[in-house]
């Protein structure tokens, strides 16, 4: 069987966790942020694991994660 491709987008978007989980960063931190609350801000720091029915499409993309 040949060797399978990584997604090389989803793996700059995703890291893998030690129990097979899969971390992400949160949404709309990028640009905007005047109109957004101290608290909305705080809130989208560090990272988050993706969603449960995320998971099987995630492993897809990153086979040697």
């Amino acid at each position: 069987m040949p060797k399978l491709k990584t997604n090389k987008s989803a793996s700059k978007r995703f890291s893998a966790t030690g129990k097979g989980g899969f971390k992400r960063g949160h949404a709309y931190k990028r640009h905007i942020l005047t109109k957004k609350s101290g608290k909305t801000i705080r809130q989208l720091r560090g990272e988050t694991q993706i969603h449960g029915s995320d998971l099987k499409e995630v492993r897809q993309l990153l086979p040697y994660a």
